[in-house]
């Protein structure tokens, strides 16, 4: 059996109904549920959309651009919260280990994308040792474009400041917004050949349909997952 992104964060969320203190949990749950329930799929991106040029910063220096992405085919872009967030930290390194080699393999470039500034971001790139791109999308302009974005609710904004914790100062861009959980597979003329957007940043897309966008693209075999 393959592994499963979804099982590790379902664990994730075992764990804080054992250890949370009941309040702290219902205002993260309830605010998971109110994105699910007032998400709006047809504002999002969609396949077959054509993305006008982008520009991302790599936390390890200089730019990656729509047109260097795209130069030998096609390209992944998973959107990502922000390098201390506990769910990032399992999913950035399934990507790692179930996405990369392959992609890799084919030439395909694969980029995390957060709207946090690179100097913060680039932790989450050496605490995992990734040989992903980890990619500064400034002032969410990318994301907003992408309509995937979602800002904290009232309570979910009272409980990070009575810890002394402001999103904006977290990733740097003064703003209470973050975007949701989205992988996009770009192809090489610039259209969205696949795209998932996961209101509830603890269901997050697995690997298995990504490579199988990316092979479709590609023509590549039918992929084998690691097991």
């Amino acid at each position: 059996m393959s592994e499963s992104l979804n099982r590790q964060l379902a664990d994730l969320h075992a764990e804080r109904l054992a250890t949370w203190a009941p309040a702290a949990l219902q205002v993260n749950i309830d605010q998971r549920q109110r994105l699910v329930d007032e998400a709006q799929p047809d504002n999002y991106v969609q396949v077959g959309d054509e993305l006008d040029p982008f520009t991302l910063l790599n936390v390890e220096g200089g730019e990656l651009n729509r047109e260097l992405l795209l130069a030998d085919g096609p390209a992944v872009l998973i959107f990502f919260r922000f390098a201390g967030c506990p769910a990032c930290n399992l999913a950035l390194p399934y990507y790692e280990r179930q996405l990369y080699p392959r992609l890799r393999e084919w030439g395909v470039p694969l980029v995390a994308v957060s709207p946090q500034v690179p100097e913060r971001l680039v932790e989450i790139k050496t605490r995992h040792t990734l040989r992903l791109l980890v990619a500064s999308d400034p002032d969410n302009n990318l994301g907003r474009r992408l309509g995937i974005l979602y800002s904290f609710d009232d309570a979910s904004r009272n409980a990070a400041l009575a810890k002394g914790n402001h999103i904006g100062d977290t990733t740097g861009t003064g703003t209470w917004e973050l975007p949701q959980p989205t992988v996009v597979v770009i192809a090489r003329d610039g259209t969205v050949a696949f795209v998932e957007v996961s209101p509830d940043w603890l269901v997050r897309t697995e690997a298995e349909p990504v490579l199988q966008a990316v092979e479709h693209l590609l023509g590549q075999q039918p992929v084998r997952l690691a097991i």
